[in-house]
């Protein structure tokens, strides 16, 4: 018989027990980073998480600031990341990342320490509801009890993969709560009847279950008639507009587009551009608006485009076709309008569908199919496109280049936020190949001006535009460069580095080299083109602060400058991402402020604005 005492005994190794395999089982499941902040009550999934050697822990001091490291980790590696925090309000603090995740899709597995159920709704400290905490924002939620010798090993396992399987299928966070009773420190016990019944999952590597989703594919509902009637053919005027993706897919996008003939727009979060750059300014002019309404096809890869222009004006179209193809399921069309929707990877859409026809070389079984469809489409000629049958779009091209002419004669001798953004480009090394470098772009002002005004070269760039929130900005950009192992530039504002100032100790001891960018416009400058009267715009808008970060920066050990001329912030920039020699000695992360006056950017903007709308570009 086990007495009270006894059982106390057995309560700090069988928490750590239990512990070891949740971490064990996310192990196997792809789990290779955790994140951990400090704290008493998860001290049994920290240690778990140190003692375990295939796995890599990361800390940080803020759970808001962790959450959003986690972030960028599973931005970067494409692959589910741990989070471990203790009880109470620290688990409240990874809220705004679950946010993002359950937009954007990267995969978090959130390990929340707690207290026992008795504690809870009673007086206890630092006991909150936990459950539901994070609602529809996480993609799952497993309330696993306080570990009993009378709840088997089997059931722990098997709910950890069923949680992981939702996971896999639908993207987002998964929320694990593990309440621990005390005592969580201590002791020792012999499990070995209590495992007896996962004996053969010791033995071996492999996950507990075997899960097997089947790939969702829009195909597979379609009739294919009606595919092989809707088809993106050959001699229809064509538009492809890339979103938010990977370097890689984003160039075979083009290669794509180029072999159908049709124009691309390409939005800065895939990292590149193409000849109808600067699209966001060039459709102000009604005379391009109409000249690319003729476009009678849309082919739009990924979504959440920044310009909120090209959103509009995709709205405004009767397309005969419109197709959206990205790997996550879900409504992704802001604007609703009928399309046909294929949730695949991008390279295995583009091996499918090559030259606007199903490849009919490819097997109908690989792609679940079925051998009917694969018959229609036998009896389908191969045609192959006219490379120059976007002849009906190069004017715009024109456009694109003037724009950019206009950037120059106005723009390009000063350091302003318009001139730095249109030559970013010049920051990023075409020749140090073995040196690459990704790049995080910020939210609010920054990233609307490189949708205006970069031509990125092919470069990976990360973002946080499922919320598009300005909070954990830089601690995403840290968590992107651990997962990159590269160097990294990070475009912030002044009002997110303020909102995210913790996680400059991210940066204090960089493996790669690391440069901040703060464009300072003394508080939010995204708000001075709202129409709305200048002195309630300045109280409860733009909230200007008045700080500068040149402590800030000495503060977390990092170099600092501010540059006066737009040539030496660029020489800078270049220089820290790409030394011409090898680093001696400690690295040091370069925090750049470029400070530009307020309302500085608008009325630039004002002006470029009204010199497009009225230029005749046709």
């Amino acid at each position: 018989m086990i007495t009270n005492q006894s059982l106390s005994d057995i309560q700090a190794p069988l928490n750590r027990l239990w512990a070891s395999l949740i971490l064990e089982e996310l192990s196997r499941l792809g789990v290779r980073h955790v994140c951990v902040a400090p704290g008493s009550r998860s001290t049994p999934l920290v240690l778990a998480a140190a003692a375990h050697d295939d796995l890599i822990l990361h800390s940080h001091f803020d759970e808001r600031g962790l959450g959003f490291y986690a972030l960028g980790l599973a931005k970067s590696l494409q692959a589910p990341v741990a989070v471990i925090v203790t009880s109470g309000t620290a688990v409240a603090n990874l809220l705004p990342a679950v946010v993002e995740s359950g937009l954007t899709k990267e995969k978090l597995v959130l390990l929340t320490a707690d207290r026992p159920l008795e504690q809870i709704n009673c007086g206890a400290n630092q006991a909150i509801q936990q459950a539901g905490l994070f609602s529809s924002h996480a993609c799952h939620e497993l309330l696993l009890p306080s570990p009993s010798l009378s709840i088997t090993p089997q059931w722990l396992l098997s709910n950890i993969d069923q949680s992981l399987a939702v996971q896999q299928q639908t993207g987002g966070a998964v929320h694990i709560n593990c309440p621990y009773p005390e005592p969580l420190y201590g002791g020792d016990a012999d499990f070995s009847d209590y495992l007896a019944g996962i004996s053969h999952w010791q033995a071996q590597q492999q996950g507990y279950l075997s899960i097997y989703s089947p790939c969702i594919n829009a195909l597979k509902t379609m009739p294919s008639t009606e595919i092989c009637s809707t088809m993106p053919v050959v001699n229809r005027k064509g538009l492809v507009v890339i979103g938010a993706m990977n370097t890689a897919d984003m160039l075979a996008i083009k290669q794509w587009a180029k072999t159908m003939g049709w124009p691309v727009l390409v939005d800065p979060q895939s990292g590149g551009s193409s000849a109808w750059s600067h699209y966001d300014v060039w459709l102000q002019n009604q005379a391009c608006q109409d000249k690319l309404a003729e476009a009678e096809i849309l082919v739009q890869f990924g979504a959440r485009l920044v310009s909120k222009r090209l959103g509009q004006f995709i709205a405004q179209q009767n397309w005969q076709d419109y197709w959206l193809i990205a790997p996550q399921a879900g409504q992704l069309d802001p604007y609703h309008q009928r399309c046909k929707q294929f949730v695949s990877p991008i390279q295995s859409w583009l091996t499918l569908f090559e030259n606007g026809q199903l490849n009919t070389a490819l097997t109908a079984d690989r792609y679940s199919l079925g051998n009917a469809l694969n018959n229609v489409f036998a009896d389908v000629g191969v045609q192959h496109c006219d490379v120059d049958s976007y002849e009906w779009a190069r004017v715009l091209t024109v456009a694109s280049v003037t724009v950019r002419q206009l950037i120059e004669i106005n723009h390009i001798d000063e350091l302003t936020e318009i001139s730095f953004a249109a030559t970013l480009d010049t920051c990023f090394s075409k020749t140090l190949v073995n040196k690459p470098t990704s790049l995080f772009i910020g939210n609010s002002l920054i990233v609307r001006l490189l949708d205006m005004f970069a031509a990125l070269p092919n470069v990976p760039v990360f973002s946080n535009r499922g919320a598009s929130g300005i909070d954990g900005l830089l601690a995403t950009a840290a968590g992107v460069q651990q997962g990159q192992q590269q160097a990294m530039l990070c475009l912030l504002g002044d009002t997110s580095l303020l909102y995210d100032l913790n996680s400059l100790a991210l940066f204090s001891q960089p493996t790669h080299p690391s440069v901040i960018v703060v464009l300072n416009n003394d508080g939010g400058a995204i708000f001075d083109m709202l129409p709305v009267a200048e002195q309630q715009k300045e109280q409860l808008y733009r909230m200007p602060h008045g700080f500068n970060f040149k402590h800030a920066a000495a503060m977390f050990d990092l170099d600092y400058i501010q540059p006066q001329s737009l040539a030496d912030a660029l020489s800078a920039i270049h220089h820290s991402l790409h030394p011409m020699t090898e680093v001696t000695g400690k690295m040091r992360t370069l925090l750049v402020e470029i400070v530009t006056p307020a309302g500085a950017a608008a009325k630039q903007l004002k002006q470029l604005f009204s010199e497009v709308k009225d230029a005749k570009f046709i």
